[in-house]
């Protein structure tokens, strides 16, 4: 929320500094200042906006550099969790016994394509894919997709991304 504020204040600050030259500009083309102001003034009033302009862009500056940083310390951490995941899906895989073919298979189950799509990826009939996929749900002791898939969501859920741990809990939770 604080960033937030401060971006915005950024704004107010370099909005009201461009309308000052600006509209000085346009007064002075259009010929409307009735009354002319002391050349001290009209200075003081010039750089106090071109302060108002540099520190703005100087704030902003920060900010998106604030952000980047934000921005790539979430894609690391992403990518960290992306990896556990996949390796946690490598130890289930080898904790249930699937063969190759099995865990292409259950990977793109996972994934959520369909039998068709699986065969079409796999070059192979439905069929076999259909005998793949009862085989991996017997091996890993569950009666559908929906639970295979709640198997990996409940470690996701309760933090469980580390391989070593989550294949403790995995084998209390099949015992």
């Amino acid at each position: 929320m604080r960033g937030v504020a401060i971006l915005l204040a950024i704004a107010v600050v370099q909005t009201v500094c461009a309308v000052f030259f600006v509209s000085d500009i346009l007064l002075t083309v259009i010929g409307l200042r009735t009354t002319p102001i002391s050349w001290q003034t009209r200075e003081l009033l010039e750089i106090g906006a071109a302060i108002g302009l540099l520190l703005g862009g100087v704030l902003g500056w920060l900010a998106l550099s604030r952000t980047w940083r934000r921005a790539h310390r979430a894609e690391a951490r992403l990518r960290a969790a992306s990896g556990a995941f996949m390796e946690l899906l490598d130890e289930r895989f080898e904790e249930w016994g699937l063969t190759a073919a099995e865990r292409d298979v259950a990977l793109f189950a996972i994934k959520g394509c369909s039998l068709q799509e699986i065969a079409a990826l796999r070059n192979t009939s439905e069929g076999t894919v259909k005998a793949q996929t009862n085989a991996i749900y017997r091996k890993a002791g569950v009666s559908g997709r929906p639970q295979l898939l709640g198997l990996f969501i409940e470690d996701l859920m309760t933090g469980d991304l580390m391989p070593e741990q989550a294949g403790k809990d995995q084998s209390r939770r099949m015992a």
